[in-house]
């Protein structure tokens, strides 16, 4: 539990409360099982949209609770300290219909919103491809005008919920000639002919979750699935889209430094060596306050974030970026030094601490990698001062 009090409204402290019991009697029985198999959480899924999870952060007028990021961070946050796998899931979902929630038509909101607040339809975002990650403007991913229909010719790669969502955000070229101005931004649905899926990742970690190849051969897709109604706004939606997403992979690291965190104190006050219980030698506490105190740290700056993109302010791309890439480095040390606690032991499977170590190492990669957090955190802040 977090040692400082957040003054979280009475409906969030309900909301938290919901997700940690979700959380404890329907994720942790199976999570060990799960990443052996690297078997998808579908009992699971079905699970947090009976609980109307999956309608979080989505507005009231199309059947969400409301448009709070701050509710879905606690959410996210309850899932990743119990599994990482499952967290990124649940968030990966919403970073797939955040495109058509920022800058889609009211008719592709009230067409596809509903049905996903309702969980009865999981999304995904196609961005990554082999030479285009980081870089997002580098796909090579097209889409040529047809008619009253866009060909989609292309791949991509490394796609959270690829092949088990049934949305799809995707970004594709529509005039290779304006470069980050050409690229537009398309809804896909499975099922779409020549969309198929290439081979499921085999991972380090968060392993119950699908990583896959999307492929696109001649994908017809009708012009009313062009998000926004006008070409060329991919990147710029692709921009907006992480600045609101990059917090969702920060609740998921301080989730999981909780988790680990929690896991470690205990091991720590049961473990004897030299006849006394580990916790009681001090090397071993200032490892914990220093990890107890980063945890809250990066949860602080979560919360603060996320209560900034609910205020709609405008320059949120790097506090954004601040905390992906502080929460994220917290997470992976909580969990790495949770793992020297319980020494051998956090090193075998016969544990679930290590498997913390292994899920939360994504979160420092996945929507930019932490190195081009800082360059982003950089740049917003040598435009703020350097005049």
């Amino acid at each position: 539990m977090s040692m400082v009090n957040y003054n979280l409204t009475e409906d969030q402290l309900m909301l938290k409360e919901l997700t940690r019991k979700i959380a404890e009697e329907k994720i942790r029985p199976f999570s060990q099982e799960l990443d052996e198999k690297e078997e998808f959480p579908s009992d699971i899924v079905k699970t947090l949209a009976q609980s109307d999870l999956f309608s979080v952060s989505i507005p009231e007028k199309y059947g969400g609770m409301g448009e709070s990021l701050l509710d879905l961070v606690v959410a996210t946050e309850e899932i990743a300290r119990v599994d990482g796998g499952v967290s990124a899931v649940y968030a990966a979902s919403f970073l797939g219909l955040l495109p058509i929630l920022l800058s889609g038509t009211e008719e592709q909101k009230e067409r596809y919103l509903p049905d996903i607040a309702a969980g009865k339809h999981l999304c995904a975002f196609g961005l990554t491809e082999p030479e285009a990650g980081s870089d997002a403007s580098g796909i090579k991913t097209t889409a040529k005008k047809d008619g009253d229909h866009y060909i989609i010719n292309g791949s991509k790669c490394f796609i959270t919920n690829g092949g088990d969502a049934q949305i799809y955000s995707i970004l594709a070229v529509t005039n290779k000639n304006k470069g980050p101005r050409g690229i537009s931004a398309f809804v896909l649905e499975k099922g779409m002919d020549g969309f198929t899926f290439g081979k499921k990742e085999e991972k380090l970690g968060i392993r119950c979750s699908s990583t896959r190849e999307l492929i696109f051969t001649d994908v017809k897709v009708p012009k009313e699935n062009l998000i926004g109604g006008k070409e060329g706004i991919g990147f710029i939606t692709t921009l907006k889209t992480f600045d609101h997403s990059r917090p969702g992979v920060a609740a998921q690291a301080v989730g999981m430094a909780q988790g680990a965190l929690e896991l470690a104190t205990q091991y720590a006050h049961e473990r004897i060596q030299f006849g006394k219980q580990i916790s009681s030698f001090q090397g071993i506490q200032w490892m914990l306050a220093d990890m107890a105190t980063k945890t809250e740290a990066a949860r602080s700056l979560l919360y603060a974030t996320a209560a900034m993109v609910d205020r709609k302010e405008k320059n949120i791309s790097g506090p954004s970026a601040m905390v992906k890439m502080f929460a994220s480095d917290v997470g992976m040390e909580v969990a790495t030094n949770a793992v020297q606690i319980f020494g051998g032991y956090g090193y075998t499977r016969e544990y679930p601490v290590e498997k913390f170590m292994r899920d939360v190492k994504i979160t420092q990669i996945y929507e930019g990698t932490n190195q081009i957090q800082r360059s982003i955190i950089a740049l917003n802040l040598i435009k703020k001062y350097a005049k």
